[in-house]
């Protein structure tokens, strides 16, 4: 296993800022339940979201994006077309895009899907630890959406796939693991509440796209979103009793960060 890294102090704030005065616009091509709160999550981290799904427009929409997110979790066979479309524009334009392998392991038809988003060589792949494994083989996937393995046992898995297909790959859960295949990042933190507020891992993968849109190196701007969505989650925990608030409370904290309190950090 590599040296684990953590992020250098002036990484983090530098990250952010840049997310900030770039304001990057992020295409996202996601699933059904989780629109809004990707939309929200962009927003209150000073990013801009739309939502432009249609085979029509998806090719045209990605040329004007500055990132593309493709999350699979309510993936058809036509959004599959447009997402193609997509990525394809988003190689051609050396934009970078956001892969989110959704329940990736347990169904024939998705996997299928996933192994030819897979050939258009993903900027970053951003997933829990049961899809990781089942992208590298070693396992039939985790319950539904959640993951079955904690995220430590994926790192080797994720090294490889990035290795493969010469990306960024992160493993997210309890703590986070970034690489690009030769660096290792981990990012702890964060809350377990996150996991019973639908959309929050989805709409990571788009703030991981915006970050990637503003910083060049893209293993540490994956690693800097994943910073920001652990802080703004231990600070929602705190302010919050249940899911029901700590929604609200989560989106409260992005804003703070990424608006106020980072600067501090300086």
């Amino acid at each position: 296993m590599q040296n684990i890294l953590h992020l250098d102090p002036l990484d983090f704030p530098n990250a952010v800022e840049a997310v900030v005065a770039g304001r990057p616009l992020v295409h996202c091509m996601t699933n059904d339940v989780v629109q809004e709160i990707t939309a929200d999550v962009l927003l209150a981290a000073g990013a801009s979201p739309a939502m432009v799904i249609t085979r029509e427009e998806s090719a045209d929409f990605c040329r004007l994006a500055d990132a593309l997110l493709i999350n699979v979790g309510t993936l058809t066979p036509e959004r599959f077309q447009a997402m193609v479309l997509a990525v394809q524009t988003a190689g051609q334009c050396n934009k970078p895009w956001v892969l989110d392998p959704v329940a990736a392991g347990p169904l024939p038809w998705r996997n299928a899907r996933i192994e030819e988003f897979l050939t258009f060589r993903p900027s970053v792949i951003r997933a829990n630890a049961s899809e990781i494994l089942a992208l590298a083989g070693l396992s039939k996937g985790g319950h539904g959406v959640d993951s079955l393995d904690d995220s430590a046992d994926a790192i080797e898995a994720a090294c490889a796939l990035a290795q493969q297909f010469e990306c960024t790959v992160a493993v997210t859960g309890p703590t986070d693991f970034v690489t690009d295949g030769k660096r290792l990042y981990a990012i702890e933190g964060g809350h377990k509440m996150a996991t019973l507020v639908v959309g929050t891992g989805c709409s990571l993968s788009a703030l991981v796209a915006a970050f990637c849109a503003v910083l060049s190196d893209r293993t540490l701007a994956t690693a800097a979103a994943l910073q920001l969505a652990k802080k703004a989650q231990e600070r929602a925990r705190a302010a919050s009793r249940g899911p029901g608030s700590f929604h609200p409370a989560y989106l409260d904290a992005l804003y703070e960060l990424s608006f106020t309190e980072h600067r501090h950090d300086r």
